[in-house]
């Protein structure tokens, strides 16, 4: 219990450490970026002296770089991430919160939809291993996995949006109406699953492969259970051993990757509103998804490492107390001992 409880006290140190870095890294560079963010605040129109202060000194800008990160560190920790140049002082938490949920809606069909489809995929390729069907789904995943989302959701666009007309090209509902429509989703989340298909696809594989190799999965196979029961119950549960890691961290590449997706299919969302406030030169907005990105992926690696502590019996068993023999049997190994 002891070894356990001081695991996962270092890994939430390691975060916490790995968040503190992230804001420092970050807010430093959008210090040292050119551009003025006064002038981009208030456009093309020219500025007086003491109108700039005055902007200056309400967005708190007039202070030492070292001041503003200490006060900005403090108040993240309260939940505060500041407010928005360009939206009439918005909450920027808030603001971001509105766009969060469309994001998700993207993000968790595409981990669905790659996780599900890798272990499905994997399988049937390790299975028929060295033949046509393996050799059709690992050119297939190598294929994909190459290919950048960005230029495929393109792709994607101009065949079955342009030519065929079957989907529309952009937003996430009819203009005006609320809500997300079921056809704007097809697209976006096929984008967004393609490459972390194609990985998964890859790891499964060769995981499945391993699994079949070991001596209780011949053992099953002498008893007489056929191929698919082999397959399905006895060597998928071992080979998921790593779609566990692979798939907590694939949720953070979805995120990341969500940015160049909605871009692409003017999805208003998290990775839209980051593009916009890198336009707009809107700091404060940028560090706040990169903060709100960065506390999910960590939240995810943690529940991770939870996860495959509880499902790997080698982990359980690192972690569980060590069997003591009773007194008599202690007696009896040292009677032994000293009879040697």
């Amino acid at each position: 219990m002891k070894a356990r409880l001081f695991h996962y006290g270092r890994l939430l140190l390691s975060s916490l450490i790995l968040f503190i870095a992230v804001i420092t890294v970050l807010f430093f560079l959008l210090e040292m970026a050119p551009g003025d963010p006064i002038q981009t605040l208030v456009g093309d129109v020219p500025l007086s002296e003491a109108f700039r202060a005055q902007i200056t000194a309400a967005y708190g800008l007039d202070k030492p770089v070292w001041e503003r990160y200490v006060l900005y560190l403090g108040n993240v920790f309260t939940g505060n991430l500041g407010f928005s140049f360009g939206t009439n002082n918005e909450p920027v938490l808030d603001l971001i919160l509105s766009r969060a949920g469309n994001t998700l809606a993207l993000a968790v069909p595409a981990f669905l939809i790659s996780t599900i489809g890798g272990i499905i995929l994997g399988s049937i390729a390790a299975r028929t291993r060295k033949r046509w069907l393996d050799g059709g789904i690992s050119g297939g995943a190598v294929a994909l996995f190459s290919v950048p989302n960005f230029w495929f959701g393109m792709l994607l666009i101009m065949v079955f949006s342009i030519w065929l007309g079957w989907f529309p090209t952009q937003g996430k509902s009819p203009y005006g109406q609320p809500g997300i429509g079921f056809e704007y989703l097809v697209l976006p989340v096929i984008t967004m699953a393609t490459s972390e298909l194609a990985y998964k696809t890859r790891i499964m594989r060769s995981s499945m492969i391993e699994s079949l190799g070991q001596d209780f999965v011949d053992t099953a196979r002498s008893k007489g259970l056929s191929s698919s029961h082999l397959l399905w119950r006895h060597a998928l549960p071992n080979a998921l051993l790593p779609m566990v890691t692979v798939s907590g961290y694939s949720l953070g590449y979805i995120l990341a990757g969500s940015v160049l997706v909605e871009r692409v299919f003017g999805w208003p969302g998290m990775g839209l509103l980051f593009i916009d406030a890198i336009n707009r030169q809107n700091n404060m907005v940028i560090l706040g998804v990169v903060i709100v990105l960065t506390v999910v992926i960590i939240l995810v690696n943690i529940l991770t490492d939870v996860v495959y502590g509880l499902v790997d019996p080698r982990l359980r068993a690192q972690f569980s107390p060590q069997r003591t023999l009773p007194p008599e049997g202690r007696q009896d190994r040292q009677s032994d001992e000293v009879a040697a």
